[in-house]
């Protein structure tokens, strides 16, 4: 049976491991076409997107909230300082060590508990399992497959099974 640790720890993992080696793709390919990492880091598909750099603090942020809420505990606060790929990486990790911090039973009833965020000045009131599913989940996708696309655009040889990633 599915519980909501589950479904929400395990699935942000896998997609921060892939965003880590679709982001170590990137500057490998950046290395070999001497491509200064400013240009992709800072590259956005369309003027009004963000750029590879906020797509990946974003998915950081995005899933580091999501458990922190769901499991009651503070949200880890980052600085939104990166410029380099080691930086990100290093965002990506730490989020990482996060998730690694959280336990089953802290998640004990999080399906049902009321979460209120504010998104642009207007607060959004959630039960867990639908902030979980219709919040954190998309966002966290999205901004991942930005960032995928992003570096794809640019020439970086990616497939379907760098975003999927392995099954750890």
């Amino acid at each position: 049976m599915l519980n909501i640790f589950d479904a929400t720890v395990t699935p942000l993992k896998r997609v921060l491991n892939s965003l880590s080696a679709i982001l170590k793709k990137g500057e490998e390919y950046a290395n070999i076409k001497n491509i200064e990492h400013g240009v992709l880091l800072n590259f956005r598909l369309f003027p009004d997107m963000f750029p590879l750099i906020r797509q990946v603090q974003i998915a950081t942020d995005m899933s580091k909230g999501g458990v922190a809420r769901l499991a009651g505990v503070e949200i880890p606060k980052y600085e939104d300082t990166e410029t380099t790929f080691e930086e990100l990486q290093a965002r990506i990790a730490k989020t990482l060590a996060f998730l690694e911090t959280v336990s089953a039973a802290q998640f004990e009833s999080a399906e049902t508990k009321d979460i209120t965020i504010n998104v642009r000045k207007v607060d959004m009131h959630f039960k867990g399992q639908d902030y979980l599913l219709y919040w954190v989940l998309p966002n966290v996708y999205f901004h991942v497959t930005t960032a995928y696309n992003i570096l794809r655009h640019n020439g970086v040889e990616l497939g379907k099974p760098d975003f999927l990633g392995t099954q750890n």
